[in-house]
């Protein structure tokens, strides 16, 4: 069963067994793709035991294309909030990759009362030189050759160098319909600014829920070390390090890493 939803332009969908079935919600929240669809290689396992919840990143989707300005990762987690209130404010768990992860962190700062949990995967607490000569360089990319340009590299930043051989067709349909579907120079950067400038790193303490830290070794966007360093310092995180597919590796490696997540929301011993 699915429902659809809207609140304050944000579009989300509500995925269950039944209209009441009782089970604990777990809200997805993408990368800065903003689509509530990059989750696909999850809903099955998700589904099976949660109500799942998906939405659009205000500024992509099907949600409004307008963000405020300035524009910040609190922003997101306001999104994020209205939400939850909208399903009607009981607590949920939160599962974002990157964008999504820093999004998930901060409403865990702001309003720790909705969060069950987090899992935050591929994701930072500080500003990282690494991550930031990635983004100036696709920022580079946008505004000087467009978002063909752009698109096209994404794989680069997301996926390991033998999976993008492998998938070559995959990836050239995807390209059609991620520049069908582009959030615009505008919001791209703006969304882009908000990730680098988000910084967190001194307020770690103050997350008490259980966190999932979730990470991949060969990640070429975000380096483990940020993951390691925010599990080293949140007071109840546990740490898993896949150890290949890169950025997206919910997508290269979904059966390992959705075995870990339902482990982790279910409160049960993650797989060795």
């Amino acid at each position: 069963m699915i429902e659809t939803g809207r609140v304050d332009g944000v579009h989300f969908e509500v995925h269950s067994a039944g209209p009441d079935d009782g089970r604990d919600v777990v809200l997805l929240s993408a990368g800065l793709g903003g689509s509530g669809a990059f989750f696909a290689p999850q809903m099955e396992a998700l589904t099976a035991r949660f109500r799942v919840v998906l939405y659009d990143h205000r500024g992509t989707g099907r949600s409004d294309r307008v963000l405020p300005s300035p524009y910040a990762v609190s922003d997101m987690a306001r999104d994020i909030a209205a939400i939850i209130d909208a399903l009607g404010g009981e607590a949920v768990h939160v599962v974002g990759h990157a964008a999504g992860g820093l999004a998930a962190l901060q409403l865990a700062l702001d309003r720790p009362w909705q969060v069950l949990s987090l899992a935050v995967v591929n994701g930072w607490s500080r500003p990282d030189p690494h991550i930031a000569r990635c983004f100036r360089t696709r920022i580079g990319l946008l505004n000087d050759s467009g978002p063909e340009a752009y698109v096209h590299a994404q794989p680069l930043f997301l996926y390991p160098a033998d999976w993008i051989s492998e998938n070559a067709a995959r990836l050239a349909d995807e390209e059609v319909h991620h520049l069908a579907g582009f959030q615009g120079r505008d919001t791209m950067l703006a969304r882009i600014n908000a990730l680098l400038a988000f910084d967190i790193d001194d307020r770690l303490g103050g997350v008490a829920c259980p966190v999932l830290i979730s990470a991949s070794a060969d990640d070429m966007l975000v380096p483990s070390l940020c993951s390691r360093r925010m599990a080293d310092r949140l007071p109840n995180a546990v740490l898993e390090v896949a150890p290949w597919g890169g950025h997206a590796f919910t997508a290269t490696v979904p059966d390992a890493f959705n075995a870990t997540l339902v482990a982790f929301l279910s409160g049960e011993p993650l797989p060795c």
